[in-house]
């Protein structure tokens, strides 16, 4: 499972991060910091490719030495990176991508309240406990 979740807004500020340890959690923010740079990449070369962006499930975006980080992006442009162990050798793609589904569900319902304000950090409850579902347990 995930070791780290975080939601990126459009203009690539955080509006969720979600780590396991607290004491790595800089070192997750930097993670998520610099897939945005892939992201960005992948996102652009799909755009000259295509009309249009039907694939949100963007993969794998890099291998690091512990961790392996993959990218979704929505229509509107809200990134979603997952950071699983890169020892984690059960899960498969496809299990990556049911994750980033759920997350993408529990955000549009995370949304649709109407009290949340449009780019304000993510504080809701129900969206945590779906996140807290994604990450590994001791």
């Amino acid at each position: 499972m995930a070791v780290c979740v975080a939601v990126i807004a459009k203009d690539n500020y955080p509006l969720y991060i979600r780590t396991i340890a607290v004491d790595n959690e800089l070192k997750f923010h930097y993670t998520v910091h610099t897939s945005l740079d892939v992201v960005e990449e992948k996102i652009s070369s799909v755009a000259k490719n295509t009309a249009d962006l039907r694939e949100l499930y963007l993969g794998l975006l890099y291998p690091t030495e512990d961790y392996k980080v993959y990218g979704y992006v929505t229509n509107t442009k809200v990134k979603f990176v997952i950071v699983v162990e890169s020892s984690n050798t059960v899960l498969r793609d496809n299990e990556i991508r049911s994750m980033f589904r759920k997350l993408h569900n529990a955000y549009v319902d995370m949304f649709c309240n109407p009290f949340y304000n449009h780019g304000d950090v993510i504080s809701s409850r129900s969206f945590g406990e779906v996140v807290n579902g994604m990450m590994v347990q001791d």
